[in-house]
């Protein structure tokens, strides 16, 4: 794939969603906006990490905030080239690539719209690998890449730009920030060579998430969805059952919470911080952070998102390798069991 095309989107937008392992955003709003900027702007070009030059100035972009508030207030259509000439302002520079934060949801499809509309390729790569809810959970961070100068912007046309002395403040602070915008906001951050983002993004993350929504689009209507999903993604099928109960709030510009299933002779419990974190059986944890814990639609194989979780549903549930760089004891600390609030050790796909 070599530029992404309206006839794209939809694909995108599946994977994204399995991927996000419940987060990331709701990837139909992103779909919409990458549909309205496409049409209005043509393709957008796909570059391999392969191919990055040394001295290209590669910039991620993202939406920030709780995945419950982005679904009833959309993000405006200025607020994605605001947030990037925002931060252009402020580096004296501008990007030769846009790229995606991180593999999942909205947050896919979102850098789609604004590369659309900046005119500027995108990377066939992300930072993460999946979605986290915190912006200092970066591949890239973990070799001293500083997330800011970070540049925010929102529906009203509000701009900030903070400058902060580590990455963890830039979280606190746009996090902060965020809450005042209305819960949801548009972030450009990251900056960085081309150099480094060969070495440290994760690669062919977009290639990835076309990929798994035609494979979930092949076998709709084959009941054997999740199976197909985990074999390409090297993990296994978890557990299959209703959803039994949800209990889900948004605090401090996240979606946190709680969700119970079971298959009648069984209970699992996953518990979420935006995206799904720890799946404990019958009290046993069985799948963990950083792992991808994905939940889908036992009948059509569709997604299903934290924000999206009901009562009554038959979903399947899935868990997949994470990069292994979240695996080493940097990757841990930061994404860790612990570093949420759950006293276990991780648990290894």
């Amino acid at each position: 794939m070599r530029e992404i095309g309206l006839g794209d989107l939809a694909d995108i937008a599946t994977g994204a969603a399995i991927l996000g392992t419940g987060g990331g955003g709701d990837p139909y709003i992103g779909r919409l906006m990458a549909r309205a900027a496409l049409r209005e702007n043509g393709p957008v070009k796909l570059t391999p990490l392969a191919e990055l030059p040394d001295d290209a100035v590669v910039l991620p972009v993202a939406s920030m905030g709780a995945p419950t508030v982005m679904v009833e207030k959309l993000p405006a259509a200025d607020e994605l080239s605001n947030a990037v000439e925002a931060l252009c302002g402020y580096l004296g520079r501008r990007p030769t690539h846009l790229a995606c934060a991180e593999a999942g949801g909205v947050n896919s499809l979102i850098p789609v719209a604004a590369a659309a509309r900046t005119g500027l390729p995108l990377i066939d790569a992300d930072g993460m690998g999946r979605a986290f809810p915190e912006l200092q959970m970066f591949v890239p961070g973990l070799y001293g890449v500083k997330a800011s100068p970070m540049a925010m912007s929102d529906d009203k046309g509000n701009r900030a730009v903070i400058h902060t002395v580590d990455n963890h403040w830039t979280e606190r602070l746009a996090r902060a920030a965020t809450v005042e915008m209305g819960g949801s906001s548009t972030t450009a951050l990251y900056a960085m060579t081309g150099r480094q983002a060969r070495e440290y993004m994760v690669p062919g993350t977009l290639s990835l998430c076309a990929e798994l929504g035609a494979l979930v689009e092949r076998h709709r209507t084959t009941g054997d969805t999740a199976e197909a999903v985990a074999e390409r993604l090297g993990g296994r099928v978890l557990f299959t059952g209703k959803v039994l109960d949800v209990e889900r709030r948004t605090v401090g510009g996240f979606a946190r919470g709680t969700a119970r299933l079971t298959d009648g002779a069984a209970e699992l419990r996953l518990s979420f911080q935006n995206e799904h974190l720890l799946a404990e059986l019958d009290g046993v944890p069985v799948a963990t952070t950083p792992d991808l814990i994905c939940v889908l639609d036992q009948q059509t194989g569709v997604p299903v998102t934290t924000e999206g979780t009901r009562y009554g549903q038959r979903v399947t549930v899935l868990v997949a390798p994470c990069d292994p760089r979240w695996h080493t004891p940097e990757g841990l600390a930061l994404v860790g069991p612990r570093y949420f609030g759950y006293d276990i050790d991780p648990v290894t796909t």
